[in-house]
């Protein structure tokens, strides 16, 4: 996880903090904490475009989400606001919530939540003096931190530190067999994970090594990682090339053919599009 820059905003009782990152595995999009008011219902959009957990830190109140049964939830309870799903929740009238929350994105969050049983039911109940709780409260206390390199990772540390412990604490019923589409996304992004740093790894060259068809690949890789294949691959030679650039001396050409680039210029282009600044100002901007 990058470095981050952020703003915070004072509203009613509670705090909001926006976060720009680059993780494109498991990114958090911001963060907040409200005292409700009683009654008080969310009158924003109410289908999201990330994944957003909540933690009832005080009083109660109603959640339901499409398919799924209203409950009443109160101190201790968790409950998950699915992307792209309709959700409800309302503060109680006697005795309104507390809580805060953590929006997330990335590839491989629908997958690690989808291994829980937060997924499935959109809500824990008592999870106070779990694993989870412990890493969920470190993880909300180390985001409204500065951001600075040591706080990054822990923060990166700390977020799969949660998913771990829920997955394992809160196991979701046990996937189903592979289809063929996943198993070919399995091998595409296993091949494309140990051969980004050469210059013949390419979509077509991926193709070609699965026996798949480009058009294929592609309708594989937008429905579980909405992302193209393209988008992958660039996207592992950035953040190699961050970590070249972060960790070596190396010049701008060196670490272009090191990440599977045939010249400094293409790859200067890619990384300025990817990251907003040219391979050298962004080596420059960390010192």
């Amino acid at each position: 996880m990058n470095k981050s820059t952020w703003k915070e905003e004072k509203k009613m009782d509670g705090e909001y903090k926006s976060l720009t990152g680059k993780s494109f595995e498991s990114n958090i999009l911001f963060i907040g904490q409200d005292n409700c008011r009683p009654n008080y219902f969310y009158r924003g959009n109410n289908v999201r475009d990330n994944y957003v957990i909540h933690y009832v830190m005080d009083g109660q109140g109603t959640f339901s989400s499409a398919n799924h049964p209203a409950v009443t939830l109160k101190k201790g309870d968790v409950f998950l606001l699915p992307k792209g799903v309709p959700c409800f929740y309302q503060a109680d009238g006697q005795h309104p919530w507390k809580y805060f929350w953590i929006g997330l994105s990335g590839t491989k969050i629908k997958t690690m939540l989808a291994g829980s049983a937060l997924f499935t039911k959109r809500y824990l109940r008592q999870v106070q003096g779990s694993h989870f709780y412990d890493s969920l409260s470190c993880l909300f206390a180390a985001l409204k931190k500065k951001s600075s390199l040591a706080n990054d990772i822990l923060v990166e540390t700390l977020t799969y530190q949660m998913f771990y412990h829920l997955v394992t604490e809160y196991p979701g019923q046990a996937p189903k067999a592979g289809s063929k589409a996943h198993d070919h996304l399995k091998l595409a992004t296993y091949y494309l994970q140990k051969n980004f740093t050469k210059q013949s790894c390419t979509v077509e060259d991926l193709c070609h090594h699965l026996n798949i068809s480009r058009s294929y690949l592609y309708t594989i890789f937008k429905k579980d990682l909405n992302i193209s294949a393209q988008s992958y691959l660039t996207h592992l030679r950035m953040e190699e090339a961050c970590q070249l650039l972060r960790s070596t001396d190396q010049t701008v050409q060196e670490v272009a053919h090191q990440v599977g680039y045939r010249d400094e210029f293409t790859f200067s282009k890619a990384f300025k599009r990817y990251s907003g600044f040219s391979p050298s100002v962004y080596r420059r901007n960390l010192y």
